[in-house]
């Protein structure tokens, strides 16, 4: 009997694996399309569909039938081993607004997807308000939080300054972070910076559009909220404080301004550099100074602020780097950093830099079309950040008006995007996943999903924040290289930005709404200290590759593990949604 036990206990698990994967599904954008906008599905099929297989699209408000077209050609993703064939269903050509399901029939049954709508500006009109939400929510402001924060304890020093304010990290961690892995030195994601960023660049970039909406006030005093928690983290000696670390602990007197190693070890390092957060956050202040409104600083003292956090980096950085390096994660930080100042104060010293910073990372670019990390052979890879290089480089041409300078820019722009497109085509890849080339035991090798032997010496959870970063390169990115809206290279990008976005939106071989709050089918509910936890607006981290295959390879999604790993997963991060806000902003300007 025992025997038998351990048997069931073994193959369970497989037997509903391959049930899951071998009953027919579509799997589909839960939340919805532009009208103009590329729209894929993809059916989930066990065996061979007819070759004249048709799939209809249903008007749910009335049950008719309103389009019909072919299924597309079956496609195996091989690193999968998912025991299922994919076939598309495109549907871009659809575009008149209302609700919707697909259906197909096969084997004399219909199968039916999960609802959606085709509405203009559908993403942005319907998930920002949600996300403005989502951040307001996760501010670090209960009375435990406020209290600990306003008197709180350097690492390793009797100094306490007042840090109160800033958003909580995850629905998993009540922390506050300017970046979190700076001991790995090439993964190191902007986090609080990035998050006040997005906010003020959605603010900026559809001003009408959020008014409209009646969310423009809402989310300007987000972003605000974001600026002023920068500015208390901006030292006496103007570097930013790095890190309030709660150490997991329900106790609000345990948490310390520190900088962090492997394994949440604390240490006295906290100052911020270029790549830890100061660039992003530099860029955040002085882009917020030209709003001429006062949170609980003015308008000039967030601009002083970043003036002067900028001048103290261009001296201090590499004493801040872990290895005392920079590398290209520096350089699009303090790109982003100059650029904004130039925009800011049409300064020619900030112009100089800014095309110091370019410069240095346009020559990163090589011949293959990915970006080079280091002085090596490292390529370029992120699992948050992807995206931002090409964004850094588009930001800069907002301002950039020497014709040779914009041309080299401009180049090097495109290669990116090419490479991205080339490496997620080169093999049948039916979702449209973003894939990226790394170094994995000494070489270079393509792939899904991020390596999960990696510098920060532990397996990386969902790369949501990378498909909407990537989504917001190819859509910027493609306005800034494109000769005309309606060229075929700008429909191949909006294609590849659609389908990252449609993967969060449940479009994934897990049929997952990664916004909480929308869609049919969401991660379980996270609880977190002081009453944070989950939020409708907020996005779960996600699928990755196998877990106990190092080089990312594979596919792996977990709802609930026994205890604490299910975060890998389901938990909520704050450059997830803050990489969304760019994307479905980026495709909301017009």
């Amino acid at each position: 009997m025992l025997k038998l036990r351990a048997l069931l206990m073994f193959f369970m698990p497989m037997f509903f694996s391959f049930m899951a994967y071998s009953k027919p599904i579509i799997y589909v954008n839960q939340v919805g399309f532009d009208p103009k906008s590329p729209k894929i599905a993809v059916i989930g099929y066990p065996g061979d569909l007819a070759k004249d297989a048709i799939f209809n699209i249903i008007d749910t408000q009335t049950n008719k039938t309103v389009f019909t077209a072919a299924i597309g050609k079956a496609e195996n993703v091989k690193d999968w081993k998912l025991d299922q064939k994919f076939y598309k269903a495109d549907f871009s050509s659809f575009q008149k607004p209302g609700n919707y399901k697909i259906t197909f029939k096969a084997a004399d049954q219909i199968y039916t997807s999960a609802s959606f709508s085709i509405e203009e500006d559908i993403l942005a009109k319907r998930t920002i308000s949600a996300i403005v939400h989502y951040y307001n929510k996760q501010r670090a402001n209960t009375p435990e939080e406020l209290e600990a924060d306003k008197n709180m304890l350097l690492f390793g020093s009797t100094k306490k300054v007042d840090v109160h304010g800033g958003w909580c990290d995850a629905s998993g961690d009540v922390s506050k972070y300017f970046s979190h892995l700076a001991y790995a030195n090439f993964v190191s994601p902007q986090q609080t910076p990035l998050v006040t960023w997005s906010l003020i660049n959605t603010s900026e970039t559809i001003s009408k559009k959020l008014i409209q909406w009646k969310i423009k006030d809402s989310l300007d005093n987000e972003a605000i909220w974001g600026a002023d928690y920068m500015m208390r983290c901006l030292s006496d000696q103007d570097y930013f404080y790095m890190i309030v670390f709660s150490y997991f602990d329900k106790n609000p007197a345990a948490r310390r301004i520190v900088g962090l190693k492997a394994n949440s070890v604390t240490t006295d390092e906290y100052q911020s550099a270029f790549r830890e957060g100061a660039g992003m956050a530099i860029a955040s202040l002085a882009r917020i100074s030209q709003w001429k409104k006062s949170g609980d600083f003015s308008s000039q003292q967030y601009l002083d602020g970043a003036k002067r956090a900028y001048a103290h980096l261009l001296v201090n950085n590499t004493k801040y780097d872990d290895d005392g390096k920079e590398n290209i994660i520096d350089d699009y930080c303090a790109l982003m950093a100059a650029a904004e100042l130039w925009i800011a104060t049409n300064d020619n010293f900030y112009k100089e830099e800014a095309r110091k910073w370019a410069h240095k990372l346009e020559n990163r670019m090589t011949d293959k079309g990915w970006f080079r990390s280091n002085d090596g052979n490292r390529p370029f890879w992120h699992a948050a950040d992807a995206g931002l290089p090409i964004v850094a480089l588009t930001r800069y041409l907002k301002k950039e008006n020497d014709s040779n300078e914009i041309k080299a820019a401009k180049n090097v722009i495109k290669k990116a995007l090419d490479y991205n497109l080339t490496v997620t085509n080169n093999v049948e890849n039916p979702f449209g996943y973003a894939r990226q080339s790394f170094l994995f035991n000494g070489s270079v090798k393509d792939g899904f999903f991020i390596p999960h032997d990696n510098e920060t010496g532990w397996w990386w959870q969902g790369e949501n924040a990378r498909l909407a970063s990537l989504a917001t390169a190819a859509i910027e990115g493609g306005k800034a290289v494109s000769a005309a809206n309606k060229t075929t290279e700008k429909k191949t990008l909006d294609l590849y930005a659609s389908q990252q976005l449609s993967w969060i939106l449940g479009c994934n071989p897990y049929s997952v709404c990664f916004l909480y709050g929308f869609g049919e089918s969401n991660v379980p509910y996270m609880h977190s200290n002081y009453g944070h936890g989950s939020e409708k607006g907020g996005i779960s981290n996600g699928i990755t590759g196998k877990e106990g295959n190092g080089d990312g390879s594979g596919i792996d999604f977990k709802m609930d593990v026994e205890g604490n790993d299910e975060w890998r997963w389901t938990e909520q991060w704050i450059p997830h949604s803050a990489w969304f806000l760019q994307a479905i902003t980026a495709l909301a300007e017009k």
